[in-house]
């Protein structure tokens, strides 16, 4: 069964609009698992927009099924990481001016911070994951670093599924290659209640991660309900 974790980021933002303290994003994160979620995902981002250092010790502590601490290369942030040793962490790119991660890993470089920050997180006993683009050269080079699974990123799918399947194309080839590289295979970004099925319907892909739309969602119908609905839809497409 194809699993689903619910990124609890944009509670934070919420919260942090007014610098209060609700809506509590650790209090999401159980109602998520209530609704059917596997696994909660939290990105602490360098400038801390919306998450915060605490949430994530929280969440650590509070969460009864698996915890995806999303983060860039930051040492402190990987510091934090290695000392909470959550299930698994998902590797990142982040911008300053980004409203949200735009896309994913440049692996073409060889940049020596990904493969130190991948090195000390495995030390710390955490399963990893690099979020990239589904596009095979990068791919290879994630499996080189000697990581679990990758993340493709589902963006320009959700951005033109209506227009073209080729997107669509370009996640199942790369979620094959992948699988055959000997990676566990994850996808997430801009994914919806109307985009998604086509997405589980992947059989190389064995987790989505998926925070706006159910949040967004969830400010009309309630936290449980917004995670029931995206685990039906998920659940048609297997």
């Amino acid at each position: 069964m194809m699993r689903l974790y619910v990124n609890v980021d944009h509670v934070a933002t919420l919260r942090q609009a007014r610098r209060a303290d609700e809506p509590d994003p650790v209090e999401a994160a159980a109602l998520c698992e209530r609704g059917g979620a596997d696994g909660i995902t939290v990105h602490l981002r360098e400038d801390r927009r919306h998450i915060q250092d605490d949430d994530v010790r929280r969440l650590a502590a509070a969460v009864t099924t698996v915890l995806n601490f999303e983060l860039a290369t930051a040492g402190d942030i990987v510091a934090l990481a290695c000392t909470l040793r959550p299930h698994q962490a998902t590797v990142v790119p982040e911008r300053r001016e980004e409203i949200t991660t735009e896309g994913g890993l440049d692996l073409s470089g060889g940049d020596a911070r990904i493969a130190q920050t991948v090195d000390a997180l495995r030390a710390a006993g955490i399963r990893v994951s690099l979020f990239i683009d589904p596009d095979r050269a990068t791919i290879d080079r994630a499996a080189a670093l000697g990581i679990a699974a990758i993340e493709l990123h589902t963006g320009r799918y959700a951005n033109t599924y209506r227009e073209s399947g080729a997107a669509l194309e370009r996640l199942q080839g790369a979620a094959r290659h992948a699988k055959t590289a000997g990676l566990a295979v994850h996808a997430g970004h801009g994914l919806t209640r109307d985009n998604v099925t086509p997405v589980a319907a992947i059989p190389e892909i064995e987790e989505l991660n998926i925070g706006h739309h159910i949040v967004s969602r969830a400010v009309m119908v309630g936290m449980e309900r917004a995670v029931r609905e995206m685990r039906e839809r998920i659940d048609r497409g297997e």
